[in-house]
């Protein structure tokens, strides 16, 4: 029997770093090492040190090898995913010049808007990148660099996304793939490369960003001698390009090219999302049109306030998360940090719908539906940038897979379960992420396509199915209400 070969699969997020030891031939997760971040900053700030995620790195590979119990040599492959549209910037010996600007900060919304006028408007963007800009994306943020810190934007000679930054310090090679390159407003999902009409603009050159490789799969280079010490593991063996990583969710979903295609998912995490993979260029200004991973396309929408903002909401009352019921009358719109989806970058909590009667289980319960209702609302517009028509049977019938850390809440599972009235699919496969990250890996190591070697690895996966309940109308439209008629005198918009 031949010695038993595994990938790792990095997942970089907002607050921590994870890496899946990954059994090559059949995705068996054998450990998860991690490791927190810290992320700084008040008001729309949100910034972290570069230098911390790849200290993280290497200590949650550390640790996962550990729990393995397995020889450093039975590792074949490496990838990391990152979390999107971060700037890192860097002088010419690569050494970060000053904390990376996240994508959850949003000082850069007045940048975007003049940004969106200056090209002709949101239908201009869409029809060259694929996505209008908002203070989330990268060129956004380079753009209130220049203007706010320009003593750093001068001295820049690189500009990288958190997952190039950390792919380069594996394999030495400065690299991304279209997913993550598709998030920074100066890539064309038009054309499949950078836009130099765009970069011109921006202030930007070529020769400051990393090559593109054909996909998050590819082989860019191998793992370096410095960092084969750091990290622990052999030198010389393969580093993929990596992506950003909703497009990793995707892979470990196996949707794609080789996998499923157009069958929607949402996301419960630090942000929320909706997307899908799909064959066809997604041209809408409410959504995000991404590129995948894989070659295919990863039309997206996203929120700023999910998770995290219910948990604050939780705290701020009292309660254990789940010790909530449904709104009645209040309606929460918990929009904390501001928000992406509607495009409301100055916005905060909107509270309205208070009787006496009203009880704290109920407004815990109002701040889960005015959260799933944000991104839900984005559904449609989905489906229809994925060719689809929303009121199709077939289609109203596809299940929506489930993910992200508030797929294992039951509060979470039942809030989307009744305003979406759609059967769902909570994978059973965990560290999504991750998961997608060492598929690419097992790729760059030589195993074809990453999204067809997910798919092989989630045979075995034990989903959770969950049939339809009739949906919650009444309270759709009443949040839908306050949300139409809020947004401009309340909301900041």
């Amino acid at each position: 029997m031949p010695p038993r070969t595994v990938v790792i699969g990095v997942d970089s997020s907002t607050q921590s770093t994870k890496a899946a030891v990954t059994d090559t031939e059949t995705g068996e997760l054998l450990a998860v090492g991690r490791a927190p971040h810290v992320v700084t900053g008040e008001g729309g700030a949100r910034e972290t040190d570069p230098e911390v995620w790849w200290l993280a790195l290497c200590d949650a590979v550390a640790a996962g090898l550990k729990e393995s119990g397995l020889s450093p040599s039975s590792v074949v492959g490496i990838a990391v995913a990152g979390q999107q549209h971060g700037l890192v910037t860097l002088d010419r010996a690569g050494r970060p010049l000053r904390p990376a600007l996240l994508w959850n900060d949003t000082r850069s919304a007045p940048q975007a808007a003049a940004l969106v006028a200056e090209l002709g408007g949101p239908e201009a963007w869409t029809a060259r990148t694929g996505t209008v800009p908002v203070a989330s994306m990268t060129a956004t943020k380079w753009r209130w660099l220049r203007e706010n810190d320009p003593s750093n934007a001068e001295a820049t000679a690189s500009v990288r996304l958190p997952h190039d930054f950390l792919t380069e310090r594996l394999a030495g090679v400065a690299a991304t793939d279209p997913g993550d390159a598709s998030g920074t407003c100066w890539y064309s999902t038009a054309t499949g490369a950078y836009d130099p009409d765009l970069l011109e603009r921006l202030g930007l050159s070529v020769s400051m960003l990393p090559e593109v490789a054909a996909t998050g799969g590819t082989r860019i280079g191998s793992l370096t001698e410095s960092a084969a010490e750091a990290l622990g593991l052999p030198a010389g063996i393969a580093v993929a390009a990596g992506t950003g990583d909703n497009m990793s969710a995707a892979v470990g979903l196996g949707l794609g090219g080789a996998g499923l295609l157009d069958h929607p998912v949402l996301s419960l995490g630090t942000s929320g999302t909706v997307f899908a993979a799909s064959r066809t260029r997604p041209a809408s200004t409410a959504l995000s049109g991404f590129a995948g991973a894989d070659g295919t396309y990863l039309p997206l929408a996203c929120t700023l306030n999910c998770t995290l903002a219910v948990d604050k909401v939780a705290s701020l009352l009292g309660l254990h998360r789940d010790d909530a019921t449904p709104g009645g009358e209040a309606v929460l719109l918990p929009y904390l940090d501001g928000e992406r989806t509607p495009d409301l970058p100055t916005s905060s909590g909107l509270l309205t719908g208070l009787r006496h009667d009203t009880t704290p289980q109920q407004l815990l319960g109002a701040a889960y539906e005015g959260a799933a209702f944000t991104v839900l609302r984005a559904l449609d517009e989905l489906l229809l940038a994925c060719g689809l028509d929303p009121a199709d049977p077939e289609v109203a019938g596809r299940p929506l897979r489930l993910i992200g850390g508030g797929a294992q809440g039951r509060t979470w599972v039942e809030t989307v379960r009744r305003l979406s009235g759609r059967p769902l699919i909570v994978p059973g496969s965990g560290e999504l992420v991750a998961l997608g990250a060492a598929a690419l890996a097992a790729s760059a190591a030589g195993g074809g396509d990453p999204v067809a070697v997910a798919a092989r690895w989630n045979e075995k996966s034990e989903d959770a199915e969950l049939p339809a309940v009739e949906r919650d109308t009444e309270t759709w439209e009443r949040i839908g209400s306050v949300l139409d008629r809020a947004s401009e005198p309340l909301l900041g918009g």
